[in-house]
C-alpha cells in the first residue's frame, strides 16, 4: 500500500504528481526545482542559489514524510548545462552527506526554466 507526502514546506505540484510516495519503508519523491514553497516562484539566479532551494524542498518532503536527507540511498540529478557540474556538487555534497549513490545528467530544458532538478529515494527513520 502507498501514501501520498504531501507539505506546505515544498511547492505545489505543478502537474498531475504528488510531491511523494512512501511505499513500504521507502519513500520516492518528486523531482524538485528551486521553487519558493511560499511564492511559487523560482528562487535563485545561478546554480547555487537554485540548489540550495532544491535541497530545502527535498529536506522539506522527506521530513513530512518520516524520513531525513541522511537516510536518502538514491539520487537523480538533471542539469540545464554540464558546466555547472562543480558548484552543483559543492552545494549538494552540504545535503547529501552520506553519499548515497547517483546519477546526474544534463538535459535541455527544465520546467519554469530552472538551471537544476533533484529527485531522491530514501528509506524512513
Amino acid at each position: 500500500m502507498s501514501q501520498k507526502v504531501y507539505t506546505k514546506n515544498a511547492p505545489e505540484a505543478i502537474g498531475p504528481y504528488s510531491q511523494g510516495m512512501v511505499v513500504g519503508n521507502l519513500v520516492f519523491t518528486s523531482g524538485q526545482i528551486p521553487l519558493n514553497p511560499e511564492t511559487g516562484v523560482l528562487e535563485g539566479n545561478n546554480i547555487t542559489e537554485q540548489t540550495h532551494r532544491v535541497c530545502k524542498n527535498l529536506k522539506a518532503v522527506l521530513e513530512e514524510s518520516g524520513s531525513s536527507l541522511q537516510k536518502v540511498v538514491k539520487t537523480v540529478c538533471f542539469l540545464s548545462e554540464m558546466a555547472d557540474f562543480a558548484e552543483f556538487n559543492a552545494v549538494y555534497a552540504e545535503y547529501f552527506t552520506g553519499k548515497p549513490a547517483r546519477s546526474c545528467v544534463a538535459v535541455k530544458e527544465l520546467p519554469k526554466g530552472a538551471l537544476v532538478e533533484v529527485e531522491a529515494v530514501a528509506e524512513m527513520e
